[in-house]
């Protein structure tokens, strides 16, 4: 329990559960951080709050609308207020409209850049400063495998995880200096409570999805928390402006 002692971490997005954001919420209690949850759940956060306090972690949940630009800045002077810091942001809310390029709205097309690049942005340029004021630290953008080649109806979504990921590059050099670290984390298949509808309304064809996954399977959301741990880790101090794939071979294919 020491990878992050007495590391300040934003994770937002953090409700869901089982999800991403919980999963790395729970690693990052396990190895000492200080944790900063948000969601614009709050009977869902206030349940991981419940969880990872019983576990002994200091936590501080907060409601946000991550394409909120005054909500951010909020979060980051109340992170820095209650415990002193800021050291690691994982930006890991996100949305997934998928359907095909013809079915979709204006509105739709602009939900998912708000939600997936736009918050992102916020984000990175809210949460610099107080970074630096820290001595350095560590962001983590959440991508996808979407970001990395051509998916059928799921375009949109794409575009705005490669655009995570070319920001986070961009960032990464130009905070190197700072003591700052920037990456993307490109997940593939992950068993969440996204895949809960599929699992119940066509099991056969969920398993089927798993089963194209070179490893054989979909993955766990603590798999992903593990390399998200690593990057937000001084583990990692020199990886910085990279992705790294977490897919069970999928982009190998």
């Amino acid at each position: 329990m020491s990878r992050l002692l007495n590391k300040v971490a934003i994770i937002t997005g953090a409700a869901s559960n089982p999800g991403l954001g919980h999963a790395i919420a729970v690693r990052f209690a396990e190895e000492g951080a200080k944790l900063v949850l948000t969601d614009i759940d709050m009977v869902g956060l206030a349940a991981v709050e419940k969880e990872l306090t019983a576990m002994g972690a200091e936590v501080l949940t907060m409601e946000q609308n991550v394409v909120d630009e005054n909500r951010w800045q909020e979060v980051i002077d109340a992170a820095v207020e209650r415990f002193g810091g800021l050291s690691v942001l994982v930006n890991n809310a996100g949305i997934a409209l998928m359907r095909p390029i013809s079915e979709y709205s204006t509105a739709d097309y602009d939900l998912q850049m708000d939600v997936n690049i736009r918050s992102v942005f916020f984000g990175c340029k809210k949460a610099i400063p107080a970074m630096i004021a820290s001595g350095g630290g560590s962001i983590v953008n959440m991508s996808s495998v979407a970001a990395l080649r051509g998916i059928p109806g799921v375009s949109v979504y794409g575009i705005a995880k490669a655009g995570v990921q070319i920001f986070s590059k961009g960032i990464a050099l130009e905070h190197a200096a700072d003591g700052i670290r920037c990456n993307s984390l490109h997940p593939g298949l992950i068993d969440t409570n996204i895949q809960n509808d599929a699992r119940r309304d066509n099991y056969d064809e969920f398993v089927k999805i798993g089963e194209s996954v070179p490893w054989g399977r979909m993955g766990f959301p603590e798999e992903v928390a593990n390399c998200v741990l690593f990057l937000a880790s001084d583990e990692a101090n020199y990886v910085t402006g990279t992705e790294l794939v977490v897919d069970g071979g999928l982009m190998a294919k």
